[in-house]
């Protein structure tokens, strides 16, 4: 099982709270997840990867074993902790403002 935690926004959308737990079919990959999380909450399609590109949306970045992925490529396997379950895969929403 892979860890989510989404940011406050997006757990008001799917009307969850706490953590998600995604099971995954296949290479665990940040493509991988997101697929898995958009499957389970239709309502979270597009808010984390645009509708036709799947590219990350500008404000969102994602987090694992105090690494920045947000830039890995999507195919790329997440660290073997978030694999086995023992780290959770964060999306945070970026800050911006001067």
């Amino acid at each position: 099982m892979i860890r989510v935690v989404l940011p406050a926004p997006l757990r008001s959308l799917a009307r969850i709270a706490g953590e998600v737990e995604l099971a995954i079919d296949g290479p665990a990959t940040q493509r991988a997840v997101l697929d898995a999380l958009e499957a389970r909450y239709p309502m979270l399609v597009g808010t984390t990867r645009d509708h036709a590109t799947k590219k990350r949306r500008a404000f969102i970045r994602f987090y694992a074993c105090g690494r920045d992925l947000s830039d890995e490529a999507p195919d790329a396997p997440l660290p073997e902790p978030v694999a086995a379950g023992g780290e959770p895969y964060l999306v945070v929403g970026a800050i911006a403002g001067g």
